[in-house]
């Protein structure tokens, strides 16, 4: 393990998926302290994250992470006969914290969510509520929408988003070509559809884009230098649809980092920011 703290492994079923959980060990220190629950990136498994999990106990804070649907060890693997999108993916979110809730119970709980894992979060938030959790850390969590990336890149992103949601579309998945990992086509969907058009796609029959105006949750809304991914423009355009949230919004630079940063290896130098992290859980309300 690399010197990283040991997990247990366990499941939670959730309409014939199996969404797998990590349980890391508790930190050192009092009992009942604060637990972030960490959902992943595209395509990224939750091992990825287990030096910033070993940052996150360093500074006094329990840890669980996820895997989502279709990655890592949690199933469905994305096949054709898939159609699950975003909304199956928010609702997960709330069949692990509900899984969770004995660990939970009267102690302070954070959703920390990168990149895709940090729109599930958000949706999950927007569509059923925020009374399960007290805070939302965003890390390199932005809309990818081709119009707010700086310069001529946008012109590049939405050829390329809408080549990937038509390619997934035409082969009933998206194999994980060079982008994302194997996803089903429905995720794609809805992920380019944020790319194209700025906006959350209506789930389930939810004007989606209200219901996040209407999150009222503290969040901490994260940008990474040099990320190709989500540049700090994206990262504004998510936080300009949190009306009713009081956002604090924050840049991870090289400086603090100490070293290269990119919408990934920000996980391998995470000291400054499992602090930040950590401070944002301590100012949140004690339930």
């Amino acid at each position: 393990m690399n010197g990283d703290p040991e997990y247990t492994q366990e499941f939670v079923e959730v309409d014939g998926a199996r969404i797998g959980v990590q349980i890391y060990p508790e930190p050192d220190g009092p009992p009942g302290a604060p637990v972030v629950v960490i959902w992943p990136a595209m395509g990224v498994r939750a091992r990825y994250y287990r030096p910033f999990a070993a940052e996150l106990r360093t500074a006094g804070l329990a840890v669980v992470v996820a895997d989502l649907r279709g990655t890592g060890t949690s199933t469905p693997v994305p096949s054709r006969a898939d159609r699950y999108g975003y909304a199956e993916l928010a609702s997960d979110v709330g069949a692990v914290l509900a899984a969770l809730k004995p660990r939970l119970d009267g102690r302070t709980r954070v959703l920390l969510g990168h990149s895709l894992g940090g729109q599930a979060a958000l949706v999950h938030l927007a569509l059923d509520g925020g009374d399960a959790v007290d805070g939302l850390a965003l890390v390199a969590v932005g809309i990818p929408y081709w119009r707010t990336y700086p310069g001529r890149r946008g012109y590049g992103v939405l050829p390329y988003t809408q080549g990937i949601a038509a390619t997934a579309a035409l082969l009933g998945v998206w194999p994980g070509w060079g982008f994302g990992g194997r996803q089903a086509r429905g995720v794609i969907r809805d992920w380019a559809h944020t790319a194209r058009t700025g906006r959350f796609p209506h789930l389930d029959g939810t004007d989606t884009e209200a219901a996040v105006r209407a999150v009222r949750i503290p969040v901490l809304a994260v940008s990474v230098d040099d990320d190709q991914y989500t540049p700090h423009e994206t990262v504004d355009h998510l936080c300009g649809k949190l009306a009713a949230a009081p956002v604090s919004r924050q840049r991870y630079t090289v400086e603090q980092a100490g070293a290269k940063l990119d919408h990934f290896t920000w996980v391998r130098a995470s000291t400054p920011l499992a602090r930040q992290v950590a401070r944002f859980a301590e100012d949140l309300p004690r339930r």
